[in-house]
């Protein structure tokens, strides 16, 4: 007997897709934080006079770490703030499209525990991501910086220059872990595409369901049942918009199962083991109803009905290819030696469990009722359906119908965890494009305008806008490529961790790996582009005149 713990019976199937989504979160916050340092940079190259003047004053260089210190835990917590109020509203958002398999999402909330959690994470990182612009801030050069007019002979995050390397790293693991995600992203995008292009092995299209109660009369045997059912069969069939309809005990993409053992003609199972399949009783008109093609053989007939009939199934094209690669007509499956049945078709494979889930072998047998009833309709199904729960009302007020559906969405529902998965994936991946694409863009603003000296100097030596042009993108596109060769090799460690998630799309698959790189080079040469066209602007005359 196999047990499993009660917490990995309701989370199991989820908690990998859980992880991965806390692992982009955690990796979005990294890239957000990576940003703020940038800010931060930025910020204490522009008050390095403030400092200096404090520094004159007095301050040891720990009170000014303090007290910016103090200004970047401010940032962290404010942000903070406006993110639980972005929050609040995501939270409904992910409900509206919880895919129906997510333990306990409705009782998703902001409590204590999140706002401490997040006020944690917030001051962390405001301290952590401020701590490095902070100590830099705090070395400063009294003499250079008190020149009136002067230029900073530390560097002040021109093109070139220390700090502007350290922007440029920054930049470079903005960009590495961007694509990261957005390879992430894109697989899962690639998957979702592959799981719709599956055939579940029916035409949905035009289908309407419904779960049906049987009656509350006796029905002692089959015979009664044929009497019984026959009419009401009759009835349903000529309710207008129906084309063709039938029962099921087990119908595709739901809840309801039927399993056992049973012997096969000409095969002999391993010692201590049995043969288990998926057993299905359908009536005569099912398989036309869903439209599950015909093989080999024939469809079951009302004449297959009958107590005194001959015992007859049909079998799936996967129990076919197994067991009777030559033939399956004429062969026999049996519970009972006494009373063996004989196989008089083959139909097409049906995806029962999911278009993701390859399902054990089937076997059908003829039926005068089912669990669920299936209807193709020539209009609207919504509105056959609801005119065949209320005939079987009228025949047997005992009969019970609930669960109406279509049979498309029933199908649709069944990827919904996929689609969740990619949707917020790719949530994810977006944004951190954007935080990557507005670091690239705000580091090369800042060069520039902090070298607009040198730019200027090289103009006026004679150097032509379109080499200052090619520079600017140089050193731009050389930090946005070494980001994507460092995110390919994150990017291989973190498509390994979501191999299982994948639907016939390879963990290393080359469409992606080729076109998101390419890509976010792209999305970043234009972004790089702008302060590029910036740098040609500059006045020489004016840059050398203010420097």
């Amino acid at each position: 007997i196999d047990t499993v713990s009660l917490v990995e019976s309701v989370v199991g199937n989820v908690r990998l897709a859980i992880l991965v989504l806390l692992g982009f979160v955690a990796l979005v916050l990294l890239i957000a934080c990576v940003n703020v340092a940038n800010l931060l940079l930025t910020r204490a190259s522009g008050r390095q006079k403030e400092v200096a003047v404090r520094t004159a004053l007095g301050a040891s260089w720990k009170r000014v770490v303090r007290q910016l210190l103090t200004e970047s835990l401010l940032l962290g917590l404010l942000g903070g703030v406006a993110g639980l109020l972005v929050a609040q509203a995501a939270i409904q958002v992910v409900k509206s499209i919880n895919p129906g398999n997510i333990p306990r999402i409705e009782a998703i909330t902001l409590d204590g525990n999140v706002l401490a959690f997040t006020f944690a994470i917030a001051a962390l990182t405001g301290l952590l991501f401020g701590l490095v612009p902070a100590l830099r801030a705090a070395r400063v050069d009294l003499t250079s910086s008190m020149k009136t007019g002067g230029r900073n002979s530390q560097g002040d995050g021109g093109l070139g220059s220390s700090r502007g390397r350290l922007r440029g790293v920054l930049v470079v693991a903005e960009v590495a872990i961007s694509l990261m995600l957005l390879i992430g992203a894109g697989l899962l995008l690639r998957s979702f595409v592959e799981l719709q292009q599956v055939s579940p092995g029916f035409e949905p299209d035009g289908v309407v369901s419904m779960r049906v109660g049987g009656t509350a009369r006796q029905l002692r045997n089959r015979d009664e049942a044929i009497a019984y059912y026959g009419p009401i069969n009759e009835a349903l069939s000529a309710v207008p918009g129906v084309q063709s309809r039938g029962f099921v005990t087990a119908l595709p993409f739901t809840s309801s199962v039927g399993w056992g053992s049973i012997n096969v003609e000409g095969w002999t199972p391993p010692p201590g083991q049995e043969l288990q399949v998926d057993q299905r009783g359908v009536t005569v008109d099912y398989f036309r109803a869903m439209k599950i093609p015909l093989k080999q053989g024939r469809f079951f007939e009302n004449s297959d009905l009958p107590m005194n009939a001959a015992q007859v199934v049909i079998i799936d094209q996967k129990f076919a290819d197994r067991f009777f690669p030559e033939g399956a007509i004429g062969k026999q499956l049996w519970f009972d030696p006494e009373q063996k049945m004989t196989i008089v078709g083959v139909v097409g494979t049906v995806k029962q469990y999911g278009l993701d889930v390859d399902g054990r072998i089937v076997f059908y047998r003829p039926s005068t009722f089912g669990t669920w009833h299936v209807a193709r309709t020539t209009g609207d199904p919504a509105s056959v359906g609801a005119a065949l729960a209320r005939k079987l009302r009228e025949l047997d007020p005992s009969i019970t119908v609930s669960d109406m559906q279509t049979m498309t969405d029933r199908m649709g529902a069944s990827m919904a965890r996929q689609r969740f998965s990619a949707v917020m994936l790719g949530a994810f991946a977006l944004f951190a494009l954007i935080l990557a694409v507005v670091g690239v863009y705000g580091v090369m603003s800042h060069l520039v305008a902090q070298g607009a000296h040198d730019i200027g100097l090289r103009m006026a030596l004679g150097a032509e806008r379109s080499r200052i042009l090619a520079m600017v993108l140089r050193q731009g596109m050389e930090l946005t490529i070494a980001g994507i060769v460092l995110g390919l090799i994150g990017a291989f460690a973190l498509s390994r961790v979501m191999a299982s998630m994948l639907f016939n799309v390879s963990p290393m698959d080359v469409t992606t790996f080729s076109l998101v790189p390419m890509g976010l080079a792209v999305t970043a040469a234009v972004a790089i582009l702008i302060p590029a066209m910036r740098a040609t602007r500059v006045d020489p005359v004016v840059a050398l005149r203010d420097e």
